[in-house]
């Protein structure tokens, strides 16, 4: 029987509009395989900024700085933005206007002539804008569809059609660019139709979540500012609250180190293959080489979680943190093409694993009788993630000139991140939540 919110004629677990809202998963996620992890750190090198126009060290300064300011202003948005999905009418038209402003860059990519490197950066930071300021109003549009008893599974299922359609899109347009003689194109006209491809992708399976998801009822409608106001009064409870949470605060920082160290290897690792000067890896090798990380990330996500489940979830995170550091360290030392198929079989081992664990974790350390809040705050922090990584290792690599000191500098933030973890109790941690549940009133 589905469950109906008596505030409004929400119908929620209606199966039709939890597939509308996930299929955005689907949409969406195109961007982050085929754009932000695969063609983009490769065609800048190959296209826009070849080594004829922009030195390597360089090149990968510029993807570095920008990646880094995608993610400062959305780090800056994001409670502004929070606070408008929480208390205004207007949602969908908020997330309509970021989802158009990703498609457009998306598609925009594909009409670039080879040199002009500075507006592709443009775009493409515009195009991270789009994509991460869309995603925030996606995650509020979340309680009109489902209720407290479906909505992990909604979640889940998001994710995991995130997962098979950015794969699926990306998988297509490799196959285009490795037979784009059997078809008719270069190499740059098959890549640049999966720039296009991108963003006819995102905006036709954006089109269900439109349709069929309605616009949550708001009780009273308030004004932006007012709404900007209250969302900024929550926030500084929730901080109030987090600091009664000592582990809770400490997971959240190790959390924040770690995982802008993974994002930053997802974003950059092309672009350092890219740029080595004692591997010859193609453009070809290197977009294969993604494709099978994401093959083998989708098993031993779900293989890593039994792992963790016999170990621990906090000894399972901090091998899945050494792993990464291993990579770090293990990427300095690249000498042969081979190395480099290795290296992307360990990042598929813990890419998963290391989000699905932190998530779970979390979720132990926090009281439960004010979960949505501090989900709401994970979620806003996890986008504050890539904003020291890809500056840091693209300015080491202008400065020193060599790409392997800018993917060892990543090892702090693996280090760091690992020891604070290291120190988070999470039996006391449990403990505390508890009795912050007992003390409060909901």
């Amino acid at each position: 029987m589905e469950n109906t919110d008596s505030d409004s004629n929400l119908q929620l677990d209606n199966k039709k509009r939890i597939l509308a809202w996930s299929l955005y998963d689907w949409a969406n996620s195109a961007f982050a395989t085929t754009i932000m992890a695969g063609f983009f750190p490769v065609f800048l090198g190959a296209y826009w900024a070849p080594e004829s126009i922009v030195d390597t060290a360089q090149k990968t300064f510029l993807l570095g700085a920008f990646n880094s300011g995608a993610s400062l202003i959305v780090m800056i948005l994001a409670p502004i933005l929070g606070a408008i999905a929480d208390h205004m009418a207007g949602k969908k038209k908020f997330l309509a206007a970021f989802c158009l402003m990703g498609v457009i860059m998306s598609a925009s990519l594909g009409f670039l002539a080879s040199g002009q490197y500075w507006f592709a950066l443009v775009l493409y930071a515009l195009g991270t804008i789009g994509f991460s300021g869309a995603n925030i109003f996606y995650d509020s549009l979340l309680p009109a569809v489902a209720s407290e008893k479906k909505v992990d599974y909604v979640s889940s299922l998001g994710f995991s059609l995130g997962y098979i359609g950015g794969g699926l899109l990306f998988t297509l347009n490799v196959a285009m660019y490795l037979l784009h003689d059997s078809i008719g194109l270069t190499e740059d006209q098959a890549i640049k139709l999966s720039f296009i491809s991108v963003g006819v992708w995102w905006l036709v399976f954006s089109i269900p979540l439109f349709r069929k998801v309605p616009e949550p009822y708001v009780k009273e409608k308030i004004s932006a500012s007012q709404a900007i106001k209250g969302g900024f009064t929550q926030l500084k409870t929730t901080f109030q609250d987090i600091s009664r949470l000592k582990y809770v605060a400490m997971f959240l920082l190790a959390f924040w180190l770690y995982i802008d160290g993974v994002d930053t290897i997802i974003r950059m690792a092309l672009d350092f293959g890219d740029s080595l000067d004692t591997v010859d890896l193609g453009p070809t090798e290197l977009i294969v080489i993604l494709l099978m990380v994401q093959f083998i990330a989708f098993p031993a996500t779900l293989l890593y979680n039994t792992f963790a489940q016999k170990i621990g979830i906090k000894k399972g995170l901090l091998v899945a943190i050494g792993g990464y550091g291993l990579i770090t360290i293990l990427g300095y030392f690249i000498s042969e093409n081979w190395h480099f198929y290795v290296l992307g079989g360990m990042i598929g081992l813990f890419q998963g694993g290391i989000q699905a664990l932190s998530r779970s974790m979390y979720s132990r350390l926090i009281p439960k009788k004010k979960a949505a809040e501090f989900y709401g705050f994970f979620n806003m922090w996890g986008k504050f993630a890539a904003v020291i990584g890809p500056f840091m290792m693209g300015g080491i690599t202008k400065l020193t000139g060599n790409p392997r000191f800018g993917l060892l500098s990543l090892l702090a933030l693996f280090v760091l991140g690992g020891l604070i973890l290291f120190f988070v109790d999470l039996e006391k941690g449990e403990e505390l939540a508890q009795k912050f549940d007992e003390e409060v009133e909901i």
